[in-house]
């Protein structure tokens, strides 16, 4: 989203819910917390929250349920490059060699 539409979505909010503070700091705020947000869904949420909320929405309200669902979409493409890594280290991996074990406990036992 630009700062464009942020400007929109705030001057919808502002028509709504005239207390809205329209301040540049505010416009900034906004802008740092949906700028990797799909516009028309945060219309259609602030929509949504007009027809159905007394107060103003909040940042969270306007990215609903989809901020949700890309925050989950992001994790689980980083679990499965993790995944991956650790099957690709697994395939390389080769056991220590004879009796290893047995020397470290040695060791161990010695420094007693």
């Amino acid at each position: 989203m630009d700062r464009a539409q942020i400007f929109d979505l705030l001057i919808e909010i502002k028509e709504n819910y005239p207390s809205f503070d329209v301040s540049e700091e505010n416009v900034d705020r906004h802008m740092k917390y949906l700028h990797d947000f799909p516009f028309e869904v945060a219309q259609q949420n602030l929509q949504e929250h007009v027809r159905t909320g007394k107060w103003p929405p909040n940042i969270a309200e306007i990215r609903g349920r989809m901020g949700e669902q890309i925050e989950r979409d992001r994790m689980r493409a980083l679990t499965e490059t993790y995944f991956a890594e650790r099957e690709a280290a697994a395939q390389v991996a080769c056991p220590p060699p004879p009796g290893w074990k047995d020397g470290l406990i040695e060791r161990l036992r010695h420094r007693k």
